[in-house]
């Protein structure tokens, strides 16, 4: 890929036409697209053969949203500039970091491979997915903070300036970015058992909100640090064509807060859509068992509290017909109805 110890040839100045129409192949980001989607065509597939259909949304999200923004961070004109130019950089790991991960959780891979794997090598995913390790680093707040530790990590420690020199330790950095943003978003839409018990859908939407204000923190100290980031690199290999480097570091810390804000604004809205369909499933299971405890009397006799008789019960039953317990309303109102006529008889 572009970027190694060699000095680079000056690129053409960046226009709207090129950034869409420039491309580079990166081998290792390739080869990690064509596995994850070979794997998950697979599981679709042994489904299929089971008569079991998967939901076409889930599989858009996946390939469009996921395995798309994989290739625009790493192969795109983001990809071509990205050492020349720092915003590009920027808009490449924060699509690394928070749109591709998005996109592979909301095709939930996780539960299409526990579906279409044998039993035994199901339960091992499941056991894998739900030990301690999985259940520490997915902790809510915990991936959070280690999200916002890797960006500020990459922008402020010596590890971004390194890895734009050593292409072996750029290609870790985005597989390390795509990491650390999966463990936010893929417990909260996919794998609720790796969850505590209290992270109902109400708490995971707070999080959600509270995670996406968090999210602009790195673009917002970007914008505004005053010191070059990878200066030294920047300096030496900026185009003539270029903007300043001071503002060049500006529009890519905007454009990691831009993003982030946008992000967050799906995250959120997938977190409520889970909520309404819980709570849908949850409404019959509950209307049944409301119906099940609801107290079995014997009718009260003719007169009492001025209700009328009722109607006798089909022979079969040989005797008179249960009475559900009534409302208060509707008892409240003929007691004191029988106390107005006895008054009124006593008068």
């Amino acid at each position: 890929m572009a970027g190694n110890a060699v000095i680079l040839a000056q690129l053409p100045e960046l226009t709207d036409g090129r950034l869409l129409s420039s491309w580079q192949l990166d081998v290792p980001a390739l080869l990690l697209v064509i596995v994850l989607g070979a794997l998950y065509g697979w599981g679709m597939a042994r489904l299929r053969r089971r008569g079991e259909p998967w939901p076409p949304g889930r599989t858009a999200a996946f390939a469009l949203l996921g395995l798309g923004g994989l290739v625009v961070a790493t192969m795109s004109g983001l990809a071509v500039y990205d050492h020349e130019l720092f915003w590009p950089a920027a808009v490449q790991n924060i699509l690394l970091d928070l749109v591709a991960p998005l996109g592979l959780a909301l095709g939930d891979p996780l539960r299409l491979a526990v579906e279409a794997l044998p039993e035994g090598a199901a339960t091992r995913v499941r056991r894998l997915m739900t030990g301690r390790v999985v259940r520490t680093l997915t902790f809510p707040m915990v991936s959070t903070a280690l999200v916002l530790a890797t960006e500020l990590t990459i922008y402020f420690t010596p590890y971004f300036a390194t890895a734009l020199r050593v292409g072996w330790l750029h290609e870790l950095m985005y597989l390390h970015l795509l990491a650390a943003g999966s463990l936010v978003v893929v417990p909260v839409l996919t794998h609720e058992e790796a969850l505590p018990a209290w992270c109902t859908h109400p708490v995971r939407a707070a999080l959600v909100f509270l995670d996406g204000i968090i999210d602009a923190v790195p673009g917002v100290v970007v914008m505004t640090h005053g010191t070059l980031i990878a200066g030294a690199w920047y300096l030496h290999h900026a185009p003539s064509w270029s903007p300043d480097v001071q503002h060049d570091q500006q529009i890519g810390g905007g454009a990691m807060l831009s993003i982030a804000e946008l992000v967050a604004l799906p995250f959120l809205l997938a977190i409520l859509y889970q909520w309404a369909r819980a709570e849908r499933a949850r409404t019959p299971a509950l209307d049944r068992r409301l119906d099940a405890e609801l107290t079995v009397v014997p009718a009260a006799p003719a007169g009492a509290h001025g209700d009328r008789p009722r109607a006798d019960v089909s022979a079969s039953t040989g005797g008179p017909a249960p009475e559900r317990v009534r409302p208060w309303w509707e008892t409240e109102q003929n007691d004191v109805a029988a106390r107005i006529r006895r008054q009124s008889g006593n008068g």
